[in-house]
């Protein structure tokens, strides 16, 4: 028996050394440096846990099948969705932009074939109830169709109202179609599909999880459709914050309800949007919803507003990190203000020196955080980064009470970004997103005003009594930081 113990460790230290030096000769190849050190590190503390954690999320790319029906949904529609979104779109308007917004819409066109589009109407929505109640009266006026397009789905007292303009909406002859994620929606897809699917609600799940670690379309668990987007008739949109749950979540953070911050949107921008929705119900289901009847019961692209709004989708079947580019350029070009709000702060070593050389330029960086998290060991990375942005001399506001989940950028008075993006890694390189970049003074005083109110219930934190807190504190949030790239 001794000497099969002294075998069977003979064999683990051999096979560690094996996977420290594989890993050593392999992970900084796949990785940016803050990256790859956080992996090797922790594979150099557990060689075959690390192993095991870097084979389910190591990747942060999609499998080839993924890749490749996009890539056949481009090539079968041939320009048609480029016409979509920017030809069709032109011909109505080409919104004249002062020379700060020219750069970041540019790179923004480059990315993701998307230009700004005048004549919008934007409504900012704050309160779940409101969100519900206008989305419900749009589904219960709409005539042809209806896509929802939710990270989080969620049947309980408030939403159930929804589920009920969707079962009369299908009734009455309207298409209406459902895509949800298969990780933020699980409770929904295992118990609640049937209370739609009975009335013809058309309903699929993005990214499936199946046993241990993908399928041929999912590179791993942790990257998922955190879009949130409604289309109604090509009318209407909404995107932003809000999931369709209750306020508090089920009560996963004892109680604290969520505080979302969403757009109700006519005008040529639905367009885009639209086709954010199109092309992800396409790749997850293969099934195709003509383009002609879609621009056949489009609105004629009346000036619904004075708003000049551009889409932009980020996630990993990108070649770019479409927000974090755009975010990176932005506080660069800034000259006198940049506000934040996030509920969770991990940003990568790139965006933190581009706050850096903002703070240098006398830029003032406005950050507002949850007080407490409702995850723990997230909120713990991201208290990591408070020292070096105070020391920056970036103004950090506290969220009392309840969760602050808005996610919102300002810049200069001049742009405002609002969408589902949070100021972190997994938003930036993970998850599938989209955002809305304004460029109207009008929508972003109303989005500045909206960061107002939440540091009107924020608390500042100051310096001296952030550095007095517990060393073992400190301790955790170093050790945290250190391994930050991986959350």
């Amino acid at each position: 028996m001794q000497d099969l113990s002294t075998l069977l460790l003979w064999l683990y230290n051999l096979t560690s050394f094996c996977i420290r030096i594989g890993m050593l000769c392999y992970v900084p190849l796949k990785h940016e440096p803050p990256t790859a050190v956080a992996w090797l590190l922790a594979i150099n503390i557990w060689p075959w846990g690390g192993l095991i954690l870097y084979s389910l999320f190591g990747s942060t790319g999609l499998p080839r099948e993924r890749l490749r029906r996009r890539q056949t949904l481009l090539s079968e529609l041939g320009n048609a969705l480029h016409d979509i979104r920017v030809k069709v779109l032109r011909e109505v308007n080409d919104p004249v932009l002062r020379d700060q917004q020219k750069r970041i819409s540019y790179m923004a066109y480059k990315m993701v074939d998307m230009s700004p589009v005048a004549g919008n109407k934007m409504e900012l929505l704050a309160d779940f109830e409101e969100y519900l109640d206008r989305l419900c009266q749009d589904i219960d006026e709409a005539e042809r169709y209806v896509y929802l397009l939710y990270y989080i789905f969620s049947y309980d007292k408030m939403t159930k109202k929804l589920f009920n303009s969707l079962e009369c909406a299908a009734r009455r002859g309207v298409e209406c179609r459902i895509l949800v994620d298969s990780v933020g929606a699980k409770e929904f897809l295992r118990q609640h599909t049937y209370l739609l699917r009975s009335s013809g609600v058309k309903i699929a799940e993005a990214l499936p999880l199946r046993f241990l670690r993908r399928t041929s379309f999912t590179a791993r668990y942790d990257i998922r459709n955190h879009r949130k987007i409604a289309i109604i008739d090509g009318k209407v949109a909404y995107t932003g914050s809000h999931n369709i749950i209750e306020p508090s979540y089920n009560r996963k953070a004892g109680g604290r309800e969520w505080h979302d911050l969403s757009v109700r949107l006519t005008g040529p921008v639905v367009i885009q949007l639209l086709a954010v929705c199109y092309e992800d119900w396409y790749v997850e289901t293969h099934e195709d919803v003509p383009l002609d009847k879609m621009l056949y019961f489009l609105p004629r692209l009346n000036k619904e507003g004075n708003a000049i709004v551009q889409t932009v989708p980020s996630g990993p079947s990108m070649q770019l990190q479409n927000y974090q580019r755009l975010l990176v350029l932005a506080l660069l070009n800034a000259e006198r203000r940049v506000t934040i709000t996030t509920p969770y702060f991990i940003p990568d070593s790139e965006t933190m020196r581009a706050i850096e050389t903002a703070r240098i330029m006398d830029v003032e960086v406005r950050l507002i955080v949850p007080e407490r998290a409702d995850k723990l060991i997230v909120g713990s990375v991201a208290r990591a980064y408070f020292s070096p942005l105070l020391e920056m001399g970036v103004k950090i506001y506290q969220y009392k009470g309840d969760i602050l989940h808005a996610k919102t950028v300002t810049v200069d008075d001049d742009l405002a970004f609002l969408g589902t993006s949070n100021f972190d890694i997994r938003s930036f390189a993970l998850d599938f997103e989209v955002d809305l970049i304004f460029y109207s003074q009008e929508e972003i005083n109303c989005i500045l005003g909206a960061q107002e109110a939440y540091m009107a219930r924020s608390k500042l934190l100051h310096p001296n009594e952030w550095e007095k807190r517990p060393a073992l504190e400190r301790v955790v949030y170093g050790i945290t930081k250190l391994f930050s790239p991986l959350f």
